[in-house]
């Protein structure tokens, strides 16, 4: 029976706890925080998006950093098998839209627990308030690790688990990284990926809380569009927010942040701009008589009106029926083409992932084995690895903590 160490207790470092006690090794889970799964507590806006129940493919699709490193790991245990885990666990759960697979609870707090019953059955010793110091390693094996209180614990394999860097009140706070370079990994520069945007425009902080659905979006970098899709987003006191907006943060490089880009957002998508004339002209119609300002209560949400009657630079006072042809192109325009500034993303605090860490090429992808040094193991988002919103973050930890779990001799 061989001694496992695994370090950090978060969704990827219980996988790999409880699969590598399930193989039949004694396994000890070392957590720093004073509980197991502190950043999967808040994930999901506190529900827990544990995957995606979308097929291969669209699992793959949405891996954003090197998605074949992923092919062992995900086909090793996919998101069926994820949520059957969970059912065993006792854990029922549902589909909402996107596929995103949700506790039927709708409490991560759930999601913790199932995995803290699961552990137990295994017997995995779980030490809290345990940060480990660095990694003991000798010939290129891992030997075990020391605490940061000087104890030494030997082990014939290690599992880091450690996470990145977002959300660092969770206890993200880059060690796994440091544990990494000292064992002579490389790292791919880390940066706050499914992240809000911060903008130039005062006038976000009067929309701040608004949320607006089936609405498209496109990012341009001057003539180049960098990003385009339809869905939610909402505005903040700083810029905006919404799935929308965390998705365009990890498919847009951070060099590209080094000058402003230009946030597009159609708010009536199903109309092209002659429809959209035509729909403006029929409620100035029903309401002749009636001041600029009070024409738009069934086109806009009442917290927008007030900012659109502002940048159409129509006189608010006017009626309608005074309205000129200019004007009101001018406004089909606006509506069709709301613009802000983007002039950076905003950071760790408000993360949910990272971008970059290990670099997938010192890790045996079918085991998720350092080439470096015998007996280390990495997985979850300590390694090079971030995907869209929708539960494939998470499916990365199940899926890589499992094969790591699974591959200790």
């Amino acid at each position: 029976m061989s001694q496992v160490i695994v370090v950090g207790g978060g969704a990827a470092g219980m996988m790999a706890a409880y699969q590598a006690a399930v193989c039949g090794h004694q396994v000890t889970l070392l957590e720093q925080n004073e509980k197991l799964g502190k950043k999967l507590y808040i994930t999901g806006k506190g529900r827990c998006n544990i995957t995606n129940a979308g097929d291969m493919d669209n699992l793959f699709a949405n891996v954003m950093s090197n998605r074949k490193f992923l092919y062992s790991a995900f086909y090793t245990f996919d998101n069926e098998q994820v949520c059957s885990f969970f059912e065993e666990q006792g854990l029922h759960t549902k589909v909402e839209r996107g596929n995103r697979v949700f506790p039927v609870t709708d409490h991560s707090s759930d999601v913790i627990a199932a995995l803290r019953r699961a552990l137990y059955k295994k017997k995995v010793c779980v030490k809290l308030h345990t940060k480990v110091a660095e990694l003991i390693f000798d010939h290129g094996k891992a030997q075990g690790v020391q605490l940061s209180d000087g104890m030494k614990i030997e082990a014939d394999a290690v599992i880091i688990a450690t996470g990145g860097f977002s959300y660092p009140s969770t206890g993200s706070t880059g060690d796994g990284y440091r544990m990494a370079e000292e064992s002579g990994h490389k790292l791919v520069d880390c940066t706050p990926s499914l992240v809000p945007f911060e903008t130039k425009e005062t006038w976000v902080q009067k929309l701040q809380g608004l949320s607006l659905r089936n609405v498209n979006i496109s990012i341009w970098n001057g003539k180049k569009k960098l990003y385009e899709d339809f869905g939610e987003m909402l505005f903040t006191h700083f810029g905006v927010s919404g799935p929308l907006i965390l998705s365009a943060s990890a498919m847009i490089k951070a060099p590209q942040f080094q000058q402003e880009l230009r946030l597009c957002i159609d708010l009536k998508p199903a109309l092209d701009a002659e429809q959209m004339d035509r729909r403006i002209l029929r409620e100035f119609g029903a309401m002749k008589n009636k001041q600029f300002k009070n024409s738009l209560v069934h086109l806009l949400p009442a917290k927008l009106i007030p900012v659109i009657l502002v940048l159409s630079n129509i006189d608010p006072e006017k009626k309608v029926n005074e309205i000129e042809k200019e004007e009101r192109h001018r406004l089909v325009s606006l509506l069709k083409n709301l613009t802000l500034t983007i002039t950076g993303l905003r950071g760790w605090n408000e993360a949910i992932i990272t971008r970059g860490g290990v670099s997938v090429k010192d890790i045996n992808p079918s085991t998720m084995e350092s080439k470096l040094v015998q007996g280390l193991y990495f997985c979850g988002e300590v390694l090079d690895l971030d995907a869209l919103t929708g539960g494939y973050n998470l499916q990365i930890a199940w899926s890589t903590g499992y094969l790591a779990g699974s591959s200790v001799p």
